[in-house]
């Protein structure tokens, strides 16, 4: 019955849905670029401050925040009692979502995108042009993927990851193995849109002003 969003005024909102009636705002040290991610009565976001913050949702007191080298613009997963995100130090972050303690972190060339995580790997874009595979547990690299540019972040259906790339392409890749399955070539527009899969599917956006539908097993 609550919706919870950031602003670029430094806060998070909580609204009630039927009404429009603010519950409570939560103010940040900077704009709040991230998308809130909710579990047991906590949201979880990043800003522009550097933070990765816990908020409950019912008080909007803050529980934690943990703090990284620079803007968490990443929206966090979480999965089994830890919290995946990204930020703009160029590393993912594996914190435990009940004390924010840091798990492990691992580093990339460059910005980090909003994770996706299935079967114990999360999978990340980065602006170094590849995509990561983690290990969960460890936070080691089980494998990467080079692009020819920047990589949006990461869906994860049926073992195959689709992806956007700065390169004109959305990539389909094995989730096990990191191998290129297909990519789709939009022409002349990036992809940084996080694509969406339904009924054999996917779905993104592109620079190039044009919405896409294409088959999830062929790529056409």
């Amino acid at each position: 019955g609550v919706v919870y969003f950031g602003s670029g005024d430094t806060h998070l909102y909580a609204v009630e849905i039927e009404t429009g009636k603010e519950k409570w705002k939560f103010e940040t040290g900077d704009i709040v670029d991230s998308f809130a991610t909710i579990l047991d009565g906590v949201v979880y976001f990043g800003s522009g401050d550097n933070y990765l913050h816990a908020v409950e949702i019912e008080t909007g007191k803050e529980k934690w925040k943990f703090e990284t080298g620079d803007n968490v613009d990443s929206s966090p997963a979480i999965v089994d009692g830890v919290v995946y995100f990204g930020s703009n130090d160029n590393h993912l972050y594996a914190v435990d979502s009940k004390t924010g303690e840091e798990k492990w972190k691992f580093e990339t060339g460059h910005w980090v995108s909003s994770p996706a995580v299935a079967d114990g790997v999360v999978y990340i874009g980065s602006w170094d042009k590849h995509l990561y595979a983690v290990d969960i547990k460890t936070g080691k690299e089980k494998w990467r993927f080079k692009t020819g540019d920047d990589v949006s972040s990461p869906t994860v259906v049926d073992g195959v990851v689709y992806f956007g790339s700065y390169d004109n392409h959305l990539h389909a890749v094995d989730s096990i193995s990191g191998e290129e399955k297909w990519k789709f070539n939009t022409g002349d527009g990036g992809v940084d849109s996080s694509p969406v899969v339904s009924d054999g599917v996917v779905y993104f956006g592109s620079y190039d002003f044009h919405f896409y539908a294409v088959n999830i097993k062929t790529g056409g």
